[in-house]
């Protein structure tokens, strides 16, 4: 879809509101390899689970602000006067069972790290090696795949939540294991220079 300004986008991204275009020009697919955001996004996919990306986006500053910039060693840390605080902090989402899960999650990153070196490596363990036909209309763009099954399957068996098959796709989308910018998106071709010039973080052998 055209926008405002005559770029052709996404259509899920070029309904006019600023901050969600600026979001799928700058972020939406390029490639991450760092950390802190990496557990940030597995974070915010599942606040976001029942609810649009918009809104999460809006709140995003506000989560970064409660969640100690979701550095998960600090994350961690928090105890049950956190989770209290948190739950009527107005200014994200106030559900007890996620924000445990968050919690939950942060302490569990450690065994993970020290298995794979990173958080990173881990994560881009799971890139397609095979990338499906480009898309041509939004229908054609999973909601699914088997990687993204296979990273909710292994992360829940290390004991994360919210982290079903659909959200590990949309973290994926996000940053960067697949180029889902669809066919005349002026995003596309950018993105996939991004991921050539990648240099894949891997795990100590």
């Amino acid at each position: 879809m055209t926008g405002d300004d005559g770029r052709i986008r996404c259509a899920w991204a070029a309904g006019g509101d600023p901050l969600y275009c600026d979001y799928h020009d700058t972020e939406w697919g390029r490639p991450v390899i760092d950390d802190t955001p990496l557990f940030e996004k597995l974070c915010l996919e599942g606040f976001q689970s029942g609810l649009s990306w918009l809104t999460i986006l809006r709140k995003r500053e506000a989560f970064r602000a409660a969640f100690a910039g979701f550095d998960p060693g600090r994350v961690a840390a928090f105890d049950d006067d956190d989770v209290d605080r948190l739950v009527h902090d107005a200014t994200i989402v106030r559900h007890r069972a996620k924000i445990a899960s968050t919690i939950a999650n942060a302490r569990r990153m450690p065994a993970l790290t020290d298995e794979f070196g990173s958080l990173a490596a881990y994560v881009w363990a799971f890139e397609p090696t095979a990338v499906h036909p480009e898309p041509v209309v939004g229908d054609d763009v999973p909601s699914t795949t088997p990687q993204s099954v296979a990273m909710s399957r292994d992360l829940k068996r290390r004991g994360w939540s919210f982290i079903g098959p659909t959200t590990a796709y949309a973290f994926m989308q996000a940053m960067g294991l697949v180029n889902d910018h669809l066919c005349g998106c002026w995003a596309r071709i950018q993105v996939e220079a991004e991921r050539s010039a990648l240099t894949r973080p891997v795990a100590p052998a």
